[in-house]
């Protein structure tokens, strides 16, 4: 403490500065943190993929023959094998996708040489096997829904891959991810690729496109006065809006949007997961409009 009344003001002020100083810091590093927790959850996603083709390996490995003998101290490779296979499976093994394409190749135009030589494990229908990326894009361009989908990116949500892997089963023409940039792609198992992703940095971007492209806002939440969504019919030109796993839609969002619909629940949970909800609602469009 001081006795000089200018400095008793300015030591409050000191202390507040260091105080914001040191929550920025915090932010920044929370910041960092985050953005290393999305490469390692690329990394497993890369992980994952490989698993087939590790499995491919351990099993060759596992085929060869033993050694008649080892010296003694030497390193005695151990058995290597798959997992123990279900009897009720028989032999057939479970692989996903399909491997290196027999030579001499089909002359067609949409398959890619890479996948045709090394094989191809992506989450795919057998129709789009070995095909490009650009070349599976063109094919789905010609059927995509009038629906899109808009999610909130606000904490990082794990839902949101889900979300967007959804929109490409159900073919929607756009996704629009609104807030944060980076997403959590994780749970979309790279079917992003086929489908269009914009961003849209403020909730007024958002809603700009919609009334730009004459298309009605659809909260999917359950606030006071929302309509039941299986009594609803929903309009063709539709942007589903989702929120946050944990709060939901944010207000600012939430009034921007024409009607709100719910999901009739008889269970005891406030909430369902996000994810499903989103399945549950764009499903509903499809019945109503494909």
């Amino acid at each position: 403490m001081t006795d000089d009344p200018a400095e008793a003001v300015d030591e409050p002020l000191g202390i507040a500065e260091r105080l914001y100083a040191a929550a920025a810091d915090f932010a920044a590093g929370a910041e960092r943190l985050a953005d290393k927790t999305v490469g390692a959850e690329r990394l497993a996603d890369k992980a994952v993929g490989a698993r087939p083709l590790a499995d491919e390996a351990v099993g060759d490995v596992g085929e060869l023959p033993a050694a008649a003998s080892s010296p003694a101290g030497s390193f005695e490779p151990a058995q290597l094998s798959g997992p123990p296979e279900d009897p009720s499976l028989g032999n057939a093994r479970r692989d996903v996708g399909v491997g290196p394409h027999p030579r001499p190749w089909p002359d067609d135009p949409r398959l890619d040489p890479a996948l045709l030589e090394s094989g191809d494990r992506r989450n795919v229908i057998d129709k789009y096997r070995y095909w490009s990326v650009e070349a599976i894009r063109a094919d789905l361009a010609p059927s995509r829904a009038a629906l899109q989908i808009a999610i909130e990116n606000l904490a990082h949500d794990l839902n949101i891959g889900s979300i967007v892997r959804t929109g490409n089963a159900f073919n929607v023409s756009g996704v629009h991810i609104v807030g944060r940039k980076r997403w959590n792609r994780k749970g979309a198992l790279v079917t992003d690729r086929y489908v269009d992703v914009f961003h849209r940095p403020e909730v007024r971007d958002v809603v700009e496109w919609a009334r730009a492209n004459d298309y009605a806002m659809v909260a999917v939440d359950n606030p006071p006065g929302s309509a039941a969504l299986e009594e609803t019919r929903l309009p063709e030109r539709c942007l589903l809006v989702f929120g946050q796993e944990s709060s939901g839609i944010s207000p600012e969002l939430l009034a921007a949007c024409d009607v709100a619909v719910r999901i009739e629940q008889y269970g005891s949970t406030r909430s369902m997961n996000v994810a499903a909800a989103a399945a549950i609602a764009m499903h509903w469009w499809s019945v109503q409009h494909r």
